[in-house]
């Protein structure tokens, strides 16, 4: 007999609620076994029911998103996706549900996009598997406590690294990073440990609406001594910056005819399975600077840039990856240790200083 996920609803539409419950229980491995129209029924749900996992919409009446989850969090831990709108306001109270612990959010505008429903559902249910399947929360609780605890520097703990113990210093022009499910959270402690005198332009493709990539941009920049932007189609790349793929659209690079790289923001290819995606950024990247572009890839479902890891390994370059322990879903990071190409497999706490000691 098959142990169903058990899942908790919480959102102050009725229609929401339906909705949620009706794409999660077309998985014969998913069984909702409550729902809640505010943050203080719901939280008093989770805490009776001890569910699995819980979708927690932001707005509501009596207790809100943001309250239910830190008492969530304190006193009965579990895996919790945020509903969230799809607006400026929306996406930094993700993003601050995301540092309290959330592992990750549904756009609510998308559950009433009937033509894409299905993909939707499909796309919700599998993230949801793996989530559980992970069983991190409270692993990742405890090690979300000691990054707060230690502020921007790193854990004082003994490294536990796999592959070789550092990177080669090559000589990198570039770094390039895909991340995705547990995104945000990994990357407000990786991205503001990178060293000012990092002088090569550093490119992100996180998985995430539009608006949603714009906070996140300003947020690391409001905590990083490098500059961190929302990339433009046109600009000219400089070094010491770090751009962040607008969501929605996929990010390259082009020389001009001087030999300046600048940013190529583009709507095509329409064909990958994310936009922005991963694949198509790396290997501009490694088109643009070969053998000495760096390549990490990070928490996320799916194989999202590991054929552009592959490109660059067969060119001489370098991978760093993000270790399982670390990782909300070990998937994106998995299938470039899997193939063989990540030379160092390293804890998020560590990443950053590897970057620093190779750049």
């Amino acid at each position: 007999m098959i142990n169903k996920i058990k899942a908790v609803v919480i959102d102050d539409s009725a229609f929401m609620r339906k909705s949620l419950s009706i794409m999660l229980e077309s998985s014969d491995e998913i069984e909702i076994i409550g729902s809640a129209k505010d943050g203080l029924e719901g939280y008093n749900l989770v805490k009776t029911l001890r569910p699995d996992i819980v979708t927690l919409d932001i707005e509501m009446p009596v207790m809100d998103g943001l309250t239910a989850l830190k008492k969530i969090m304190t006193d009965c831990p579990t895996s919790v996706l945020m509903v969230s709108s799809l607006t400026t306001e929306g996406a930094e109270s993700t993003l601050k549900a995301l540092e309290l612990g959330a592992v990750d959010f549904i756009p609510k505008e998308l559950s009433y996009v009937n033509v894409n429903i299905i993909k939707i559902k499909e796309e919700l249910v599998r993230k949801i598997k793996e989530i559980v399947k992970q069983n991190s929360v409270k692993r990742r609780l405890e090690r979300l406590k000691k990054l707060s605890a230690a502020g921007t520097a790193a854990v004082p703990a003994k490294p536990k690294i796999y592959g070789t113990a550092s990177l080669p210093r090559v000589g990198y022009k570039a770094v390039a990073i895909g991340i995705s499910t547990g995104g945000p959270f990994s990357l407000q402690k990786f991205v503001p440990l990178f060293a000012k005198n990092n002088n090569v332009p550093f490119f992100i493709v996180q998985h995430m609406p539009p608006k949603f990539t714009k906070s996140l941009a300003e947020r690391l920049n409001s905590l990083s001594e490098l500059e961190v932007k929302e990339a433009e189609d046109g600009e000219t790349v400089r070094n010491g910056v770090v751009y962040i793929a607008p969501g929605g659209f996929h990010m390259g690079l082009r020389k001009n005819y001087s030999g300046t790289v600048q940013i190529a923001i583009t709507e095509e290819p329409s064909g990958t399975l994310h936009r922005p995606s991963v694949d198509h950024m790396m290997g501009s990247v490694v088109k643009v600077y070969g053998k000495y572009t760096l390549g990490i890839i990070m928490t996320g479902m799916g194989r999202d840039g590991c054929e552009a890891i592959k490109y660059l390994k067969a060119l001489g370059g370098y991978c760093l990856a993000q270790d399982e322990d670390s990782c909300v879903v070990y998937g994106m990071p998995k299938a470039v240790v899997d193939a063989g190409y990540a030379d160092v497999v390293a804890p998020l706490e560590r990443m950053a200083d590897i970057v620093n000691n190779a750049i």
